[in-house]
């Protein structure tokens, strides 16, 4: 999506959600301030987050911990990769799933792991 990021995750038993957002957050966050400082530095003044300790830094990602959930059942699963898929239709941003590039719907129909790696393995299939 152009504002936001859909990301479902399974953790190993004894990681936290936590640390795995912030293996991604962190070096999105420092590439994106990197690049903005060379190519648009006019954008930087809408990164600046001042924090009620008075400190300031530039942010990539909205504050807070996102819109997450536990998914109990295959079925929720199963809803939860359909809605993702489709979010960029409701959005209006293609006429159909297929066609939004960055969807790992193209991985799912084809089977490759592109445009990212999905764990099939992982996801349990509905009506076993």
């Amino acid at each position: 999506m152009p504002e936001h990021a859909h990301l479902l995750i399974w953790p190993h038993a004894g990681v936290r959600v936590s640390d795995i957002l912030l293996t991604i957050k962190q070096p999105v966050t420092q590439r994106c301030v990197a690049w903005v400082k060379r190519s648009a530095p006019h954008f930087l003044p809408a990164m600046l987050d001042s924090q009620p300790n008075g400190k300031h830094f530039f942010r990539f990602w909205q504050r807070g911990g996102g819109y997450d959930r536990n998914l109990w059942s295959t079925r929720e699963i199963h809803e939860k990769i359909a809605y993702i898929h489709n979010n960029p239709v409701r959005r209006e941003l293609v006429a159909r799933a297929q066609d939004w590039p960055w969807s790992s719907l193209h991985a799912w129909e084809t089977g490759l792991d592109q445009p990212i790696t999905i764990d099939r393995q992982s996801v349990p299939m509905l009506g076993v």
